[in-house]
Parts: C-alpha cells; sequence; structure tokens
C-alpha cells in the first residue's frame, strides 16, 4: 500500500490539555486490556471456523484453491521418487536403531542441577523483569532524573497559543494518528506524539478521536493520553459483524464466483466505515456512514460494548442504495442529518423522522459535503466527475425523480474533486482539492440583483507538493490559515492572506465580520506562506547557506 494521509483535523486552540498525561498500564487498565485480548482471541477463533465453513460452501479448499476436481485422483499428477530423474535429491538416511527407552545418557542429567540459568534461555524466563511499577522512583531501570522529566514535561507542553492537527497516515503499510503542533506566531509545525492503529485508518476525528477502519469499527482514541496502546472504546465489535467471512453466490464447479452484499444489522457495521461526524450540539452523538449502505447513530454516553438493548448503535438508516461515503450533521438544527452516496444521491432528514427526508441526484458518485455555516439550509457537495454543487434544502424534493436544480454548479478540478471545505470565518470562501494534486480557494457573490443567483470566481490555486490532495481543512481560529494532505502522506499549512489575490477578495468580508486581516507579504523564502515539517535534508541545506 502507498503511504498517503486520508484525513485531517484540526483541534480549536485551548480545547486539547495543556500537559498530556501518559499511558498508564496499571491494574485496571491491565483487567480491561486483557479481556479485549481474549475477545480478540476468541473472535479469530470463531472467524476461523466461519471462513472454512464459507470455503467449503463456495468449493474452495483450506487453502483457497477450488477444489472442483476435488476427490479426482489423477495418477499423471503422482511422482514416483524412485522413477522420476527430476526428483529433488534427498539423502537417504540408514533406518534408525531403536531406542532403549529406559537409557536417558542423552540428557546429560547428571550435570543438570551445575547449568547456569540466564534470561537468555527463554522469553519468560526473567518474568519479574516484565513487572511495571507505579513511579520511577520504584523502578531500578529508570534512569531519568527529575530535571530531564521537567524538560520532557516542557517539550511537551501545549501551549494555549498552539492548534492541534490530528493527521490518519499510512506509510509502509503501517498506519497511525500524528498529532501535530501548529505555532502559528512562528511558523512552526512539528509533530507531538503519534498513536499506533491496528488497520488504515479512512476517516474520523472530533476532541476525543473517532477513526472509521477497513474494518466494520470505529476506535475512539485521545488526543490528551501519550502512548496509547489500546483505544478508549470500540463501537461495533469485528466479530460480531462477520466482515472479513465472504458470502458465495452459487455453486456451480468451474465457475468464478462472486461476493453479494453482506447483510446489513441494526447494532453495527458489517463493512468498512467511510465516513464520521460528531455531533457539535449534543457531543455524545457520533454519526458514521459506511460500505454497507447504512447510516447509523452513536450515543458514546451508553456501553458500547453491549449489542442491542443498552449498546451498539441506536438507530440505523437505509436510505442509499450503495456505499455511504459522506455523512454530516448540521451544526444550526444538530437533529439534521446529510448523506452522499456511490448510488450517486445526497439525502438529508432529520434524525428522528428519516422517512420525511429531501434529495438529489446529483449526476456522479459524491466526495465530499460540507453544510454552509452561514445558511441553515444551504450545503456544498463535491463529485467524482470534478464539479462542486451547492443546493439549498428547502427546494429539495421526497422524490428522488423529480428534478432537483443546484444554486450553482462549479467545474473546480481535472478528475474528482476529493476535498471540500467552508471557510467558518468568511461568508462564502470554500477550498477545494481534488485529483489534479491542485488547491483552490473560491469566492461565492451573491448576484446584486437579489435573484438569488451567485457568482463563483476562482481566488488563488495552488500546487502544495501534497500529491493528489484528500483533505483541505481551514484553520478553526484563524480565517485564512489552511491545512492540506494527500497522496504524498505529507502535511502542509497555507497561510492564503500571504497571497495579493486573497487578501484584495476577502478584505472586505472580513472587516464585516469584526476580523483583522493581517498584512503578510509573499515573503523573501520563496514559500508563499506555506508552512510543513522542516525535514532533515531542509536543515542541513540550510546550514550551508548560513555559513
Amino acid at each position: 500500500m502507498s503511504s498517503l494521509i486520508s484525513a485531517v483535523s484540526w483541534v480549536k486552540r485551548g480545547v486539547a490539555a495543556q500537559n498530556p498525561s501518559k499511558y498508564v498500564l496499571d491494574d485496571k487498565e491491565l483487567e480491561r486490556v486483557s479481556a479485549l485480548s481474549r475477545i480478540q482471541l476468541e473472535d479469530a477463533r470463531i472467524e476461523l471456523e466461519r471462513a472454512h465453513e464459507a470455503a467449503k460452501s463456495m468449493g474452495l479448499g483450506a487453502e483457497g484453491d477450488e477444489a472442483d476436481d476435488a476427490g479426482e485422483d489423477n495418477e499423471d499428477d503422482w511422482v514416483d521418487e524412485e522413477n522420476d530423474e527430476d526428483a529433488m535429491d534427498v539423502d537417504s538416511d540408514p533406518k534408525p536403531k531403536p531406542r532403549n527407552p529406559e537409557d536417558l545418557s542423552e540428557y546429560n542429567l547428571d550435570d543438570y542441577d551445575n547449568d547456569v540459568k540466564t534470561a537468555a534461555d527463554g522469553p519468560f524466563s526473567n518474568i519479574k523483569g516484565l513487572t511495571y511499577y507505579r513511579d520511577n522512583e520504584e523502578d531500578p531501570y529508570i534512569t531519568l532524573k527529575e530535571d530531564d522529566a521537567d524538560d520532557e514535561r516542557e517539550e511537551l507542553e501545549v501551549l494555549p497559543t498552539d492548534n492541534l492537527l490530528v493527521v490518519a497516515k499510512t506509510e509502509d503499510e503501517i498506519s497511525q494518528l500524528e498529532i501535530y503542533v501548529y505555532d502559528e506566531s512562528q511558523e512552526n509545525l512539528y509533530v507531538h506524539h503519534d498513536l499506533m492503529l491496528p488497520n488504515f485508518p479512512l476517516t474520523g476525528f472530533g476532541n476525543y478521536i473517532a477513526v472509521g477502519t477497513l474494518d466494520p469499527e470505529i476506535e475512539i482514541w485521545s488526543i490528551d493520553t501519550l502512548e496509547a496502546m489500546y483505544p478508549a472504546s470500540i463501537l461495533g465489535r469485528p466479530d460480531e459483524t462477520k466482515a472479513h467471512i465472504p458470502t458465495p453466490l452459487g455453486t456451480g464447479k468451474k465457475k468464478r464466483k462472486k461476493n453479494k452484499h453482506r447483510a446489513a444489522a441494526t447494532g453495527h457495521h458489517v463493512d468498512a466505515v467511510l465516513a464520521l461526524s460528531w455531533n457539535k450540539t449534543q457531543r455524545n452523538f457520533l454519526a458514521s456512514g459506511s460500505a454497507d449502505r447504512t447510516v447509523k447513530l452513536w450515543d458514546l454516553s451508553r456501553d458500547p460494548s453491549i449489542n442491542g438493548e443498552g449498546g451498539g448503535a441506536i438507530r440505523s438508516f437505509d436510505v442509499h442504495n450503495d456505499k455511504v461515503q459522506a455523512v454530516r450533521w448540521n451544526d444550526r438544527d444538530p437533529s439534521v442529518l446529510l448523506t452522499g452516496s456511490y448510488d450517486r444521491t445526497v439525502r438529508t432528514f432529520d434524525s428522528r423522522a428519516p422517512d420525511a427526508g429531501v434529495g438529489a441526484v446529483v449526476g456522479s458518485d459524491v466526495e465530499a459535503m460540507r453544510w454552509d455555516p452561514w445558511e441553515e439550509y444551504g450545503f456544498y457537495v463535491s463529485l467524482e466527475n470534478g464539479l462542486v454543487l451547492n443546493f439549498d434544502v428547502r427546494t429539495l424534493p421526497s422524490d428522488l425523480n423529480l428534478p432537483s436544480p443546484a444554486k450553482f454548479t462549479l467545474s473546480a478540478h481535472d478528475g474528482a474533486a476529493s476535498a471540500l471545505d467552508v471557510n467558518p470565518h468568511i461568508r462564502g470562501c470554500i477550498a477545494t482539492g481534488g485529483n489534479d494534486k491542485l488547491v483552490k480557494v473560491w469566492n461565492v457573490l451573491d448576484d446584486e440583483d437579489g435573484n438569488g443567483k451567485r457568482n463563483v470566481s476562482l481566488v488563488t490555486s495552488r500546487d502544495l507538493g501534497v500529491g493528489k490532495v484528500f483533505s483541505t481543512v481551514f484553520s478553526p481560529d484563524d480565517p485564512l490559515t489552511l491545512a492540506a494532505a494527500g497522496s504524498k502522506a505529507k502535511l502542509q499549512i497555507w497561510d492564503i492572506a500571504a497571497n495579493f489575490g486573497a487578501r484584495k477578495a476577502f478584505g472586505a468580508k472580513l472587516r464585516e465580520a469584526g476580523r483583522v486581516l493581517r498584512e503578510k507579504e509573499e515573503g523573501n523564502d520563496n514559500k508563499g506562506g506555506v508552512v510543513g515539517v522542516v525535514s532533515d535534508d531542509e536543515e542541513s541545506d540550510g546550514g550551508d547557506d548560513d555559513e
């Protein structure tokens, strides 16, 4: 699998803990982890049995090969080693002599007590070395002094003026969450800490990080805990979903088997989780969309480990006929959900009454969606064909066979418009990213005639060096700061205010919103307001230049 960043999320200043706590493997955590490990081992055993039964029903052998000719012996396939000249040469040992069961000389028991046992004799021969200690003073192997601990604490401190960015990254087939610190005043971006993930992350995020994976489960991680080994919670257990078990279609021999859609379940997803959205008003509510074509609502205040009554998803919505690629809560109306699918439709409905929803046919696979924070009923959709559409919910029909015209259609990118965000500080400012490797910033203006039409103009466009763009997100604190990432597994911060055209286009709007536009020139570093993590090579080059 190639390296990439699949999702990026900002954390507002002052939200993260100033001094993150380190993960503690105490008795309580050991008990929780041990229970989780036992569950996983039991899941693996059950999954293996199910896979074996599924393989037999599909006409496959234990190793997955088609068993069309099983049971039919073919004499041509047998090799007579005595007559086959191409058979592998193997030295034949003489027939061993029968061993006397009372002869124990080979074990050298007379010198058994004289053997010196060392920790290297086996992985568990010195189990005491695995003992954990409640603090560093008790642990004889810890040499960290108090001054060193203070230095480390200061180095890990998150200042109130710092932004955090959470990045879902996969590199060299290893997946992890990287938590970056961005100090805007110093234009400094660096990795603060990371969390290893057991599976490829597809989407996610809040202050508590929700991560959807290829397995039909959702992991909840805390950004305030360093070196965490296990997530704080898991929604939707894989042993319940049977996601890894192939479903046969047809039983004819010597025919290619096809997998059909897995039967949906109400309490959990049965296929990859592709989309997540936190409810910003009711923070314990999380919405998820999946390749199993369902949208589910989770209540994190309940125990997620119990399916059915008392746990699992509290609601399941079957509003699409194909994979659900995007879900978004409406921040202005927290009970309303917006969903987009590979069935080339978008739907919006009240989660309390999903049958009364409305929608639109958009003509291509949905890539990303955002509600307009400036209009309660407006939202944007970016599509696989490169278009970006703007809709008003009040004009959408409940019957998808009826026309649903967009307020405007924007041809944004050559290829998929895979990333989209709407600026929460500046009305009518949107950013898009695409497979053409460009990040673009647009200005949306209402027609002066007041006829409801809108004019859209390109403000600035740039290749930020992140490859195909999978994520573009505006800062929650600075109006013209944008984060972008993509197929090169590289995160870049773009200060759009360094662009004269952006200052000219949005200066008046910022003043209307009571925000002050920081005057910043393009600069002599030729970076044009782009801030990234400085690599070792760049540091070396910089040192040579100084000399």
